[in-house]
């Protein structure tokens, strides 16, 4: 197939895949017409990129599962560089989940005393002394 039609079946663009065949992660082949061609395992090499990076990974960490595959396993993630690459993934994300608790936890805490900055300057200002003062403005 074309690369139209490849970047159709994959829901890409052709930019991106001229992209990713600058980086490697999609093989260069060219037909006798000069034009580049692509196969079934090229569309499930681009599937294999898209879903990781719909994960949040860049696309250099996608690297891995498609030599995984391109070295005729079944799945991309069946290989260890593909599995130090989860590992890796998913210590990432446990550091960005803790410090996202962290945040959340300084907003709470700002929060509460904002809240009761303000309930405290409301009551002040509800006291009998300040009818005078605003009686006197």
């Amino acid at each position: 197939m074309r690369i139209g039609e490849l970047a159709q079946r994959a829901g890409t663009t052709t930019r991106t895949l001229r992209y990713y065949e600058s980086r490697g992660l999609l093989p260069a082949r060219r037909g006798s017409n000069g034009y580049r061609a692509y196969d079934e395992e090229d569309l499930r090499l681009l599937r294999q990129i898209r879903v990781l990076q719909d994960f949040g990974f860049e696309l250099e960490e996608t690297r891995p599962f498609v030599e995984c595959l391109r070295a005729g396993h079944p799945a991309g993630d069946s290989c260890p560089a593909s599995l130090e690459v989860y590992r890796a993934k998913l210590a990432e994300l446990d550091a960005m989940a803790a410090r996202l608790a962290e945040v959340r936890e300084q907003v709470a805490t700002q929060l509460a005393q904002a809240e009761a900055a303000r309930d405290a300057l409301a009551a002040v200002a509800e006291e009998p002394h300040c009818e005078l003062i605003r009686s006197n403005e």
